[in-house]
């Protein structure tokens, strides 16, 4: 399995000639150039992790793609024309698409403030490889992680908290997510935090950026 990461926290995971889309958000680029695309997962309605433009880019394409993610994205996508085929998913729930299994975790998003309405979330676990929580840091019960995406800069994020979540997953590596909001010392900075939570727990941070991607599977071709 070959996994891509985009802008924010969208990443595109591969085997062979099926493809799976996490959170393409409105600062996405390039997603309507996938092809392939056998499913979108996406984590919650915020605008940085999903768009109905940005969907509809991908179906262009991609017309058999089913949708996984919260009530509230389903409908909307439901109402697109033509609409889009979804199915909510909450934490428990198991689906299988293409070759990619999906396990979700999690329920609802990381406090903002207190003023700020707290919406659905849910987290995913990638043939039992990659988890992406999306705005949060559920860890994932009863789940061994290989790779783990970390949201490295937000509004709701405090850096200690990344770094207590990396620790509690143990996964073997890590790669960074959710990162426009931060400035290049920022990013460094973060970066270098996570780098010491993984390597105690014997894993390592690779600093993936947009554009690059690595194998998780070699016995996968690409």
């Amino acid at each position: 399995m070959r996994i891509a990461k985009l802008e924010q926290s969208c990443l595109v995971l591969e085997i062979g000639d099926s493809t799976l889309v996490i959170d393409p958000g409105s600062e996405t680029s390039g997603a309507e150039a996938l092809r392939g695309v056998v499913a979108v997962v996406v984590t919650h309605e915020h605008a940085d992790h999903w768009s109905a433009a940005q969907l509809e880019s991908i179906r262009s394409s991609n017309p058999d793609l089913v949708l996984f993610s919260t009530e509230r994205v389903v409908q909307a996508a439901s109402q697109l024309d033509p609409p889009v085929a979804g199915r909510v998913v909450r934490a428990g729930e198991i689906a299988e698409v293409g070759p990619f299994s999906l396990r979700f975790f999690g329920g609802t998003h990381a406090l903002i403030h207190k003023t700020i309405e707290l919406i659905d979330n849910v987290a995913v676990l990638v043939n039992d490889e990659l988890y992406s929580a999306g705005d949060s840091l559920t860890v994932p019960e009863g789940a061994t992680v290989s790779t783990l995406a970390v949201p490295i800069g937000a509004p709701w994020l405090r850096i200690g908290d990344a770094m207590d979540f990396v620790e509690q997953v143990r996964p073997k590596r890590t790669i960074p997510v959710h990162e426009l909001t931060l400035s290049a010392m920022g990013r460094a900075y973060s970066n270098a935090r996570i780098t010491e939570s993984v390597t105690r727990v014997g894993g390592e941070h690779v600093e993936l950026g947009v554009g690059g991607s690595l194998t998780l599977f070699p016995e996968h071709p690409n």
